[in-house]
């Protein structure tokens, strides 16, 4: 998968996850297939800065600010306000682009 919108879609299918994506991809497949508990785990595995990044955006969703606040500053990134959705694509844009 080479965009935001196609990893959305097949996690939206119910596709299988990839094993070959890198644990913080995963983490937001897993978010957007409904798991987040997997998500958050996943968010926990592989590069720390990228894997703090989901954390605080899964922890932003679900509603613990000042958790995500914290996990925003591990990741060396400001607290978003944007909508989570566009918060979603912003950092699968991102990383995708990163693993490319």
């Amino acid at each position: 998968m080479k965009t935001a919108s196609e990893l959305k879609k097949h996690a939206l299918s119910g596709s299988p996850l990839p094993a070959d994506l890198p644990p913080a991809l995963q983490a937001l497949w897993l978010d957007i297939a409904g798991e987040w508990d997997e998500a958050h785990t996943a968010s926990q595995q592989g590069d720390p800065v990228e894997g703090a990044w989901v954390h605080a955006y899964l922890h932003r969703k679900q509603g613990d600010i000042s958790n995500a606040s914290h996990w925003y500053h591990q990741a060396s990134q400001p607290v978003c306000t944007d909508t989570v959705d566009a918060e979603w694509d912003s950092i699968t844009t991102s990383l995708l682009h990163k693993h490319s």
